[in-house]
């Protein structure tokens, strides 16, 4: 079984080149977020030719987030069922194969002290939740997205230039950190403890000529997934093509055992 995250930083203007990936390297499972589009507008018939089926959370010109997959869904949640938060979708979950699988797309944030800072440490402080209401670390679960922090120093290409920037500031890592702990294994830390990999890469400055970039985009697993991992990667092809434009990201890709 082989899963995908990928923000792709709106559907319409990366479609054709996430449809490229996808015949150049299929996946069973794809989470994608940032689609910014309204669902009615999502191109769900280009999906079918390939075989997936789409469940999707979105609105215009922000956020959005969508499970596509060629393997049966059930339980499909969208969103927090919390309308202080669920303005922005941002969340959606279903399970597949018997694994619950998690898409996240968490707030970018901004500066310490602004409201989207402490906006984003609340969206953290809400998924935490989520998770104790709903789920237990005993399930199959993968949490997996754009969660716009990376953990710690081998996550970002200049530890010192970054540091206490937007996304590696210290209340942002303890948030997330607390979420992971609540029964999380990071399944590319997990396979790979010392590699230095990013998912994200500024469009300004060819930074990702340079690989100067973060890793902020994960694949969170519990306890019962963690001897199924094989592999985890991030495929740049997508992110190193010149036309059509790219996505600011690069798909993270999971090959788990069935």
């Amino acid at each position: 079984m082989k899963v995908a995250t990928y923000n792709v930083n709106s559907i319409k203007a990366r479609k054709e080149l996430l449809f490229m990936w996808l015949n150049r390297d299929p996946v069973d499972i794809l989470c994608l977020q940032e689609l910014k589009q309204e669902e009615k507008n999502f191109p769900f018939e280009d999906f079918e030719k390939l075989g997936y089926y789409c469940e999707v959370f979105a609105q215009k010109t922000y956020n959005g987030v969508c499970i596509c997959s060629k393997l049966p869904i059930e339980e499909v949640r969208k969103g927090f069922n919390d309308p202080n938060f669920d303005q922005q979708k941002r969340i959606i979950t279903a399970r597949i194969e018997g694994i619950w699988f998690i898409n996240v797309y968490a707030p970018h944030g901004d500066l310490r002290g602004t409201e989207k800072f402490y906006y984003k440490l609340s969206f953290y402080e809400k998924l935490l939740k989520f998770l104790k209401e709903n789920f237990s670390p005993q399930e199959p679960i993968c949490m997996l997205g754009d969660f716009n922090v990376a953990r710690g120093d081998l996550d970002v290409f200049d530890p010192e230039i970054l540091k206490d920037t937007i996304g590696t500031m210290k209340e942002e890592r303890e948030a997330l950190e607390r979420v992971i702990s609540w029964g999380f294994i990071d399944a590319f830390r997990y396979l790979y403890p010392d590699r230095i990999q990013f998912t994200w890469w500024d469009y300004i400055g060819g930074m990702i000529w340079k690989n100067q970039g973060m890793r902020i985009d994960y694949l969170f697993v519990t306890e019962p997934l963690k001897d199924r991992i094989k592999d985890v990667y991030v495929d740049l092809w997508p992110r190193k093509r010149r036309s059509p434009k790219p996505s600011d990201h690069a798909p993270v890709v999971g090959v788990f055992e069935p």
